[in-house]
């Protein structure tokens, strides 16, 4: 400790030139100038880059676009496919496997190997793959690619080893599942049908073995013929013919008859002792017409024909609806029992269904006891048991995409008391009505892992809902829903700035911000509003506070190049100012914020209650810019939060504004820019007018268009590829012309400096003057930098973005073009998280550059561009391809504030309470907020708090600029406190307190709060702290009071961070940064010296940048799909104990025996006849099939390495098991083989016997 004092007395003896320049240290772990080496620190960094793994743990959420469903009815677990080649497999809750082929090509198919554990999947490649259950996690064990037929359909009989597959020729292959290869038994087309046929019959769409008789298999095929083929003999026993395409083929148990689905909405039943025609034809919702015409239906897509001991058979399909019905009908499902009908509505399109019965046997009885439905964008179980049919309680958070997901955050290592009581107050939120049985999905097993703590993940959605899940032990289970809708008034339509709004999301969340400790909660919405929450065990009748900011600041000083630049200043520069002159018909919105609130007193449940609102306001017709930044502290009782026009400071407790400034205030003196004067705003109507000719011939259609994209943006589709890459930016679309930019710089940009835009169009209005071309971009540009709705606000290393034109000398303007007329929304529907967008940067002044620029946007987005030579035409490439997406992330930014950013808005992007040091000579540390900015400014604002309970409700506090000023490469991101040792420190918060608690008047309540000093763990006050700072580009390591940077590392130069967080990791802390370009990083502190670096994902989706955030325990999580979450771990520790965690998909279960029917029944032909399929496919009877047709693809490990893959005690266990099976099939062999042994040696024996006897009485010249 004396060391580190000597070194604090240097640092204060030296020249106050401790800001590096960002140049400086660009090493890991290089100190900088006139600041202490990193030996000189003592603290003991215990991290090492063996502590550190990237590892996928689990996957929640529905499953993304499926497309087919599968059961095991004896293992009771449930598959789904997806069109994105994922398998979901779902047993009791904690049992959720989440596998990928690596093809990425649609599932078709799902076949499980019932009680084998094993599981066959069909995919749109036209491969077949064995996956191997016997583990924690499934992998593949063979695969089969079909080379000249594609296939449509799969059959695997119980028991059997013996797979068919339909093609789309209409050929049957049979595939052997142990050694996945082809048999040359193939039931052909042309020998399925009569000779005198001459159209084909289509695809096959239907097989199955005939409970009756395993020798016969029934073909369906597409155009309507049925086939049941006698495997033995080769031959067709009937054919049967029907005018209407089939869809699905359902068997009686008996194997005497069966039904078929049909596309003009009919069922047919079959009797086999009469195929000539159906015995029975029913249009389940059709009508006979009064002119005799039946009425038409929509096909029937499926139908399941079960038969039940106690009742009437059951009859369940789907669709079949009659089209006059169905036009404002929803997707139905149908169940007949006997003469009762049950229609039942689905919300969405129904992708499968299953019928759960109690038997594996198709010549049983069946006894159906639940469907399970599979949905477009949800899954539900009906229960059949009761005359009602209600449906299950769904065990799994198959609903987190209700809503589109807009945010997320991620709490680990909460108070332990957090989840019980937000799940007793949940608990009641939940709907009633659901079966009283227990869930039919119970397959496989699960136990809590050893090293779990309390984890609450947190989801904003676009309709203001939040949502608090319990993420502990890798499960997820829903615990709270929150309402932020209900704090407001319900826009009616037709009522001015209200009205405008009725049919948009002007509730979605765009970021929250929760301290578990004091259980404070607050939720920054998109219509510029914040609103904070208490949390109460009782319910409350109060009246919101309501607080209005007019948080738009209009600077005369625009960022100007510094004298030590050669760059050309610009002595012109057009206004940077989000304030246009006033509007015809803006006078009604000025001064007033979006949004309206309940001005009476609100009835509030227990939960979280709201307790102030503060919304930005109107001005001069322009909406309030989107909040890119917000922070909340208990201890202090402040709320903070800025955009790019300034920073708001609330006095929560005193409901009061505080402080209300721009960006370029906070500098004070100290503002590290040349500001050059700006003239008065003139008047700009040839400009507008101008604009206004160019966007006439298409605005129309582009508006429609964007309108149509968002619409299925907002239905969860994932055509989209144009989002956000800033967790704390705007999910809104505006789908018109929303801002008008150019760009004065002189040099192009090099190919890498492109921002990628997939989804929206962007346009270049050409002038006929010569000078930079206009960019338009549409929609609204929700660019990497918290660019909010207008385009006003971009990043400090991006291109700057002003409104207007470089004037020309000798020529007036014309007032400016406003970019929202009267009638214009000011925002659109939010869009999910997975909706973000990046502009390009415009060109140069340059014809090189604009020739440059035109192949750039030919390769990336098909806009193609002609300059002022070429008849001053622009032409416009609508294609929405995502062709680049690698290219996404790979701008190239410049770290050169002065000269890159000159006429940039500066928007707060960070904000961070904490105990700190407001000034260099100060001795003890104070409250503090510290500010960072696009810019990479950092700036500390030191606050005056009176310390008596009764003063701070009454004395005001004061806060204000202290002129101290850091500076860093790209948009600040994160803050992090760190004491001398290297310990994380805390912010102070205030212990929580019902606030509609009863009163003890004998002990009055007061505000207990809990203060994480930085000289609180030190031998003396002057020891000081360590503030950790990372931006997009750069990290720093400062020592306060100081304030000399002691490490310095240049994180990335061809990319930059999209999020980054300092988290506790093996009872150490490390920065843990996630990048553009993929990859994840963590960095040690406080030396920053790298641990690790790995390329986590190469082509990076635009949503994870979105919902990307470390946690510690070394876990993070992002939204993989519009309705999926996934979970990883970077920590070593974490991924040895996953297979503990994890639950076990197969467990020993005895198959069930088939039941006897008597000897009756049996004499009689009810038993079903078995046959040796291995006579008939075996390549000793069938021969090998061609080698052309398929090839064999072996799997990444063999089976005896699968079976060994499994961990943990279940899987020892497990391994035990599978090792004992081998042993008796072994000793099964060994015995087989003996018995053959000595039947040959009896056999021998025999014809020796026989040859002693012939030669016996023989002389020795006769033999």
């Amino acid at each position: 400790m004396k060391k580190f004092r000597k070194v604090l007395d240097g640092l204060s003896s030296s020249s106050p030139g401790g800001v590096a320049s960002p140049s400086c240290g660009s090493a890991a772990g290089t100190p900088t100038a006139h600041a202490p080496t990193p030996q000189d620190i003592h603290v003991q960094e215990t991290l090492v880059s063996e502590n550190f793994h990237i590892c996928k743990t689990v996957r929640h959420g529905f499953p993304y676009q499926p497309t087919c469903l599968a059961f095991d009815p004896v293992q009771k677990i449930l598959a789904i496919g997806s069109r994105t080649g994922g398998i979901r497999i779902l047993g009791r809750p904690g049992v959720d496997c989440y596998s990928q082929h690596e093809s990425g090509a649609a599932v078709l198919q799902l076949q499980f190997l019932i009680n084998e554990g094993a599981l066959v999947t069909a995919c749109a490649d036209d491969t077949l793959h064995l996956w191997n259950l016997r583990q924690r996690r499934p992998a593949i064990l063979h695969s089969l690619k079909f080379n000249r037929e594609r296939i449509t359909f799969c059959h695997l009989p119980f028991q059997s080893k013996w797979l068919y597959v339909g093609t789309e020729r209409g050929n049957t292959h049979i595939v052997n599942i142990e050694s996945f290869v082809l048999s040359g038994y193939v039931i052909m087309w042309n020998k399925a049908i009569e000779l005198a046929t001459k159209a084909h019959p289509g695809p096959v769409v239907h097989l199955s073995d005939s409970p009756k008789d395993e020798g016969k298999l029934l073909i369906g095929f597409e155009s309507g013929t049925v086939v049941q083929w006698d495997l033995r003999a080769k031959k067709v026993d009937f054919r049967i013919y029907y005018d209407e395409a089939i869809h699905s083929v359902s068997w009686h148990h008996e194997g005497k008859q069966f039904m078929c689905s049909h596309s003009d909405g009919s069922l047919t039943m079959w009797n086999l002792r009469n195929t000539a025609r159906p015995i029975q034809i029913t249009y389940p919702h059709g009508k006979i017409l009064k002119d005799g015409r039946k009425e038409s239906c929509k096909p029937i897509l499926k139908v399941e024909y079960k038969t039940s001991r106690n009742s009437e058979p059951y009859v369940i399909f789907s669709g079949g609806l009659s089209y006059d019905k169905s036009g404002g009908r929803r997707p139905t499902l149908t169940i007949m029992h006997g003469k009762a009908i049950t229609v039942l509505e689905m919300d969405h399109p129904i992708v499968e269904f299953l019928v759960l019965c109690d038997t594996p046997y198709s010549n049983e009885v069946q006894d159906p006891y639940a469907v399970v439905v599979l949905l477009e964008k949800d899954f539900i179980v009906v229960d059949l048991t009761q005359s009602n049919f209600p449906i299950f309680e769904n065990p799994y958070p198959m609903d987190i995409h209700e809503s589109p997901v807009t945010c997320t955050a991620y709490f680990a290592e909460c108070p332990p008391d957090i989840i019980p009581i937000l799940y007793s107050i949940g608990a009641k939120q939940k709907k009633t009505g659901y079966s009283h049985k227990e869930w039919p999905v119970s397959g496989g097993t699960w136990t809590l892992g050893s090293q779990t703590y309390p984890e609450i993940i947190v989801t904003g959605h676009a309709d203001g809902t939040v949502k608090f899940w319990d993420a502990s032990a890798i499960t997820l289970q829903m615990l709270y829903k929150l309402k932020t809708s209900k704090v407001f008034e319900k826009p009616k339509v037709g009522e001015g700035r209200a009205g405008e709004l009725v049919e948009e999301d002007p509730y979605a969340v765009q970021m929250v911000s929760w301290c578990p400790h004091s259980r404070l909660f607050c939720v920054v919405g998109i219509s510029a509003h914040v609103i904070l929450y208490r949390f109460s065990k009782h319910d409350a009748n109060t009246q919101i506070v309501s607080l209005e900011v007019r948080l738009q600041f209009d600077s005369e000083d625009v960022i100007s190049p510094s004298e030590a630049e050669n760059n050309p200043c610009f002595s012109d520069p057009s206004s940077h100012s989000p304030q246009p002159p006033g509007s015809p018909g803006s006078g009604t919105q000025d001064s007033l914020p979006c949004l309206k609130v309940k001005n009476r007193p609100v009835r509030m449940p227990p939960g979280y209650q709201a307790e102030l609102v503060v919304q930005l306001q109107w001005v001069d017709g322009e909406p309030p810019q989107q909040i890119t930044s917000l922070d909340i502290n208990s201890a202090y009782g402040l709320l903070a939060f800025g955009n790019c026009n300034g920073l708001t400071v609330v006095d929560f407790l005193q409901k009061t504004i505080l402080m209300c400034m721009g960006t370029l205030d906070l500098y004070g003196a100290a503002d590290p820019y040349q500001r050059l004067t700006r003239s008065p705003r003139k008047n700009r109507q040839s400009t507008s007018d101008f604009c206004m000719r160019g966007l006439s011939h298409f605005y129309s259609d582009s508006k429609k268009r964007i309108r149509t994209s968002y619409q299925s943006l907002t239905e969860l589709s994932d055509n989209q590829v144009s989002m956000d890459m800033e967790r704390s930016k705007s999910p809104t679309s505006v789908p018109y012309p929303s801002s008008l930019h150019y760009d004065p710089r002189s040099m192009p940009e090099p190919v890498a400096s492109l921002r990628a835009s997939h989804c929206s169009p962007v346009f270049y209005l050409l002038d006929n003057v010569k000078g930079p071309g206009r960019k338009l971009s549409l929609p609204t540009d929700l660019k990497t930098d918290l660019d909010h709705v207008n385009g006003h606000c971009t990043s400090p290393t991006s291109q700057p973005c002003s409104v207007g034109k470089p004037r020309i000398t000798g020529v007036p303007e014309g007032p400016r073009l406003t970019r929202r007329g009267p009638g214009r929304p000011p925002f659109r529907k939010a869009q999910s998280a997975a909706c973000m967008e990046i502009s390009l940067p415009v060109s140069s002044h340059t014809e090189g550059g604009y020739a440059s620029r035109r192949a750039m946007l030919q390769q990336l987005h098909g806009v193609s561009m002609y300059s002022h030579d070429e008849h001053h035409t622009t032409s416009y490439n609508w294609s929405e391809r995502a062709e680049s997406r690698e290219n996404s992330f790979s701008r190239s930014r410049s770290s050169s504030v002065s000269s890159i950013d000159r006429d940039t808005k500066e928007s707060v992007t960070t904000l961070q309470f904490g105990e700190s040091y407001g000034r260099k000579g100060d001795a003890l540390p104070t409250a503090c907020l510290w500010v960072g900015t696009s810019l990479g400014v950092v700036l500390l604002l030191p606050i005056s708090i009176p310390t008596e309970e009764e003063e701070r409700m009454e004395e005001p506090i004061t806060m204000g600029p202290s002129g101290t000023v850091l500076m860093l490469k790209g948009s600040v991101l994160r803050f992090a406190f760190l004491d001398c040792g290297g310990a994380l420190i805390q912010s102070p918060y205030e212990v929580w307190r019902d606030p509609n608690g009863p009163e003890d008047p004998d002990r009055p309540r007061r505000r207990k709060l809990v203060n994480f000093s930085p000289s609180s763990s030190q031998e003396a006050c002057s020891d000081g702290h360590l503030a950790v700072v990372c931006s997009e580009k750069q990290a720093k390591v400062i020592l306060m009071p100081t304030q000399a940077v002691l490490f310095t590392h240049n994180i990335t130069e061809s990319s930059f961070l999209l999020r980054a967080d300092v988290v506790s990791v093996c009872n150490s802390v490390c920065l843990a940064c996630f990048c553009a370009n993929g990859h994840i990083m963590t960095l040690s502190l406080p030396s920053l010296r790298p641990l690790m670096d790995i390329n986590y994902l190469p082509l990076t989706d635009l949503r994870i940048a979105r919902t990307f955030v470390f946690t510690n325990g070394g876990q993070a999580l992002y939204l993989s799909s519009p309705t999926e979450i996934q979970r990883l771990t970077y920590s070593q520790e974490m991924t040895d104990n996953l297979q503990d965690m994890l639950g076990e998909l197969f467990t020993p279960i005895e198959t069930p025996e088939a039941q006897n029917k008597g000897f009756l029944k049996g004499f009689f032909g009810g038993n079903a006849q078995t046959f040796d399929r291995e006579e008939l496919f075996g390549e000793a009877a069938a021969g090998k099939a061609s080698r052309s047709l398929a090839q064999h693809i072996p799997g990444p490990m063999g089976l005896e390495n699968m079976k060994t893959a499994a961990g943990g005690v279940v899987g020892d266990l497990a391994r035990a098991r599978i090792a004992l099976d081998q042993r008796g099939e072994r000793l099964g062999e060994l015995e087989e083989r003996t018995a053959l042994m000595m039947n040959s040696a009896e056999t021998f024996s025999t014809h020796a016997h026989q040859v002693m006897l012939k030669q016996k009485d023989k002389k020795w010249y006769q033999l």
